[in-house]
């Protein structure tokens, strides 16, 4: 990311940073597993972790390189307590259902400490309470509602007052025993294990085709196979979607903002309120007995918002750390994306009503670290052959009409805007002499509507602007350099290329002319 807005910190997550793990080979050639995962972030890693302790030969694709997409730019909250989840699970899923996802979730809080303390893995792993709060006094009822929600599903919860932020609070709800880690430590140490059980880890491996079977089969951009008997999607948006989840998962950008904390105003928990674009606090392990303070919010739908917007959202938000943690030295700042679903709850299982042999995992709305382990539970045990007792909750192929038709005709509303509205005639940019050095428009050049960024040199790159998912036009993300689509999260950059899925191909590569150089 560019650093535009003058706060002073660079760009990039500090979890790239601080541990950077070793390079690992494309595939060369096609190969046989009895599995194969496809996704190398935390959901997919855990998958084939759980599969290849299980005895199973296992292979994983990764378009980029493991732990490095969503799961290297999160916030890295281990926690059961998802903003004010329980009290909208219990209204739309009813009680039982709340209770196991309380159970199933804490559960993976827990898998990550076993785990860590069988494998020796040092991740900055403490156990600390987790807060949703609120400053707003005429809000506490709801917060009070939360509170016994998540206590009647089986966590230990309590409505508080008392909360150890340096700034008033008018009320919260608190879970003990909830964990911080540091994300790729763990996940590389998860690999490395994988790797002496026997799996394979494929990075720079972009998957492109998908022929369900018996064996399966996957298909990468450079034309090797892998067949294998079961097949998961752990691409975050999927990247084949035959239940048409996409009507059902709404993508939103997040930025991170990070800096040393002196260590004795370290409020000791993890927090969140969902409650001006949504502010949310940790602090991990850093020098020379400092904290590092990360701060996320200022959420949006990535490709909706105008020319320097994003960076002023990150002012926004390094204002916010600052007014409330005297004294922090903010150094870093990054961006995240997750995917959230129409009901609250994540798809996990079956890829599609007549899948017997391909999974996926998606829809974990903030929350990737214990849904993703929790994922990968879920799944190795049904391609097992068993049947946990929250299956059918997570399953994707659940529907419930009347309950979620608002959200998802809203959704849909939103796509057909962006589909629709985005090609009226009088678009972003009337000329590419409008483009700024560093800045991008969307432009039309001899009929075509092309995707155009003018580099600090003053070189223009152009490509289409019609995103290769779905068709929608996309849109410039100024500070972060990159192509958006604002129907379904897919990001490119300047060239073409894919960074963020559900689009597997790459935006065409196009001269000023109009004419076709590459696809």
């Amino acid at each position: 990311m560019t650093n535009q807005s003058g706060s002073g910190s660079r760009s990039g997550s500090l979890w790239m940073e601080y541990a950077p793990g070793p390079d690992r080979p494309a595939l060369g050639e096609s190969v046989e597993a009895e599995v194969a995962v496809v996704g190398g972030g935390v959901a997919g890693l855990c998958t084939a972790w759980e599969m290849a302790r299980a005895g199973h030969r296992v292979v994983l694709l990764e378009a980029d390189r493991i732990a490095s997409g969503v799961t290297g730019h999160t916030t890295a909250k281990l926690s059961s307590l998802h903003g004010l989840a329980y009290a909208q699970i219990r209204s739309v899923h009813g009680a039982r259902a709340a209770r196991l996802y309380a159970h199933s979730q804490q559960l993976a809080v827990e898998r990550v400490a076993e785990v860590s303390e069988e494998l020796g893995v040092d991740c900055d792993l403490e156990r600390v309470p987790a807060y949703t709060y609120t400053e707003d006094p005429g809000r506490t009822d709801e917060f009070r509602e939360e509170a016994e929600a998540a206590r009647a599903a089986g966590l230990a919860a309590s409505y508080v007052t008392d909360v150890p932020l340096p700034f008033p609070v008018a009320g919260a709800v608190r879970v003990e025993d909830q964990a911080q880690f540091h994300p790729r430590k763990y996940l590389l140490a998860l690999a490395a294990d994988l790797e002496v059980l026997g799996g394979r880890i494929f990075e720079r491996t972009r998957v492109t085709g998908l022929k369900e079977g018996t064996p399966c089969e996957v298909t990468t951009s450079a034309g090797h196979t892998v067949r294998a008997r079961d097949v998961v999607i752990a691409t975050h948006y999927p990247v084949f979607d035959r239940a048409l989840l996409f009507t059902r998962l709404e993508p939103k950008r997040e930025l991170v903002v990070a800096g040393a904390l002196p260590a004795g105003r370290d409020p000791g928990g993890v927090f969140l309120t969902p409650e001006g674009g949504t502010r949310s606090v940790r602090t991990a392990p850093y020098t020379d007995g400092q904290r590092l303070l990360i701060v996320t919010g200022e959420k949006f739908t990535p490709g909706t918002v105008d020319e320097g917007e994003v960076g002023a959202r990150y002012e926004r938000l390094a204002s916010w750390a600052r007014e409330r943690f005297p004294g922090v030295r903010l150094s870093h700042r990054w961006a995240t994306q997750d995917n959230h679903t129409t009901d609250r709850v994540p798809y996990v299982g079956r890829l599609h009503p007549g899948s017997r042999h391909t999974y996926v995992a998606t829809g974990f709305a903030g929350w990737g670290m214990s849904n993703g382990v929790m994922a990968g539970a879920l799944l190795a045990a049904r391609m097992r052959g068993r049947e946990p007792a929250w299956t059918s909750l997570y399953d994707p192929v659940r529907l419930h009409p009347v309950r979620e038709a608002p959200a998802i005709l809203r959704l849909q509303a939103q796509v057909a805007k962006h589909f629709i509205g985005d090609r009226v005639p009088g678009a972003h940019a009337d000329s590419v002499d409008d483009i700024a050095p560093g800045g991008g428009a969307v432009v039309r050049v001899a009929g075509r509507r092309l995707a155009v960024h003018r580099d600090a040199s003053g070189a223009l790159h152009a490509v289409s602007a019609r995103c290769t998912h779905m068709g929608c036009i996309v849109h410039f993300n100024d500070e972060e350099c990159a192509w958006e689509c604002p129907c379904h999260g897919s990001r490119f950059d300047v060239d073409g290329k894919v960074t963020q899925g559900p689009a597997v191909r790459p935006l065409e590569q196009v001269d000023m002319d109009g004419t076709e150089e590459n696809s």
